[in-house]
């Protein structure tokens, strides 16, 4: 295992990374199913939320459906092992849990467009704010990029970041100047890049832009 030169192995950081992005999701999950219960979405005041989730949303209900139907086929399969079967009705409590609180964030985190600017997110753990200042324009665009294509990318000199759903996105955000976005995990899929243009997927575009045109100084 490969050491810095304080000795420290270099996987620990990484390491410690990863378990806290892990607990910190572990805590999004409950806080978004907390937030779908008591009906209170992550929407700034004054401002409109809008969903994203469309495009997958029945691949959602599919995984919630498998999971729950799984829980009792594997009880029956393990009943005979009364800790084997405590197990893994846990960890099946647990897998369909997991998958109604993802559910519940995709309603209850929105992307929004306030009075102080744009909120872009995606699931559980993106979250980008831009202040009004920060955006030269909004437009309606429409991209499909091919399967896997990369987050970021460069085009004609511009850096752009693609937030897709299925590989599409209907927004454009041009930015004033590169600023610094952060995306969960490390580079060259995540951590702070700068990009200039930002591209995104709402499941109303029309409604959108109409709030941006409100908002919009």
């Amino acid at each position: 295992m490969r050491l810095d030169p304080t000795g420290v192995t270099a996987s620990r950081p990484a390491t410690l990374s990863l378990l806290a992005r892990a607990v910190l999701m572990e805590l999004k999950i409950y806080s978004s199913i907390g937030r779908a219960i008591a009906r209170r979405p992550a929407i700034d005041p004054g401002g409109s939320g809008f969903s994203y989730h469309r495009p997958v949303m029945t691949i959602l209900i599919v995984f919630i459906a498998l999971s729950a139907l799984e829980i009792p086929i594997l009880d029956l399969i393990v009943h005979r092992w009364p800790v084997v079967r405590i197990v893994v009705l846990i960890i099946g409590i647990w897998g369909l849990t997991w998958m109604i609180g993802l559910l519940c964030a995709y309603f209850m985190r929105p992307h929004v467009v306030s009075p102080r600017g744009l909120h872009i997110r995606e699931g559980l753990e993106i979250d980008i704010f831009l202040n009004w200042d920060d955006i030269a324009s909004v437009a309606r665009v429409r991209q499909v990029d091919p399967p896997k294509t990369a987050r970021f990318t460069t085009t004609d000199g511009r850096t752009q970041l693609s937030l897709r759903m299925q590989d599409e996105v209907n927004i454009e955000i041009r930015l004033e100047r590169p600023t610094t976005v952060r995306l969960p995990g490390r580079p060259p899929k995540g951590g702070a890049q700068e990009a200039e243009i930002i591209r995104i997927w709402t499941d109303n575009p029309v409604g959108y832009l109409k709030a941006v045109d409100e908002h919009m100084p």
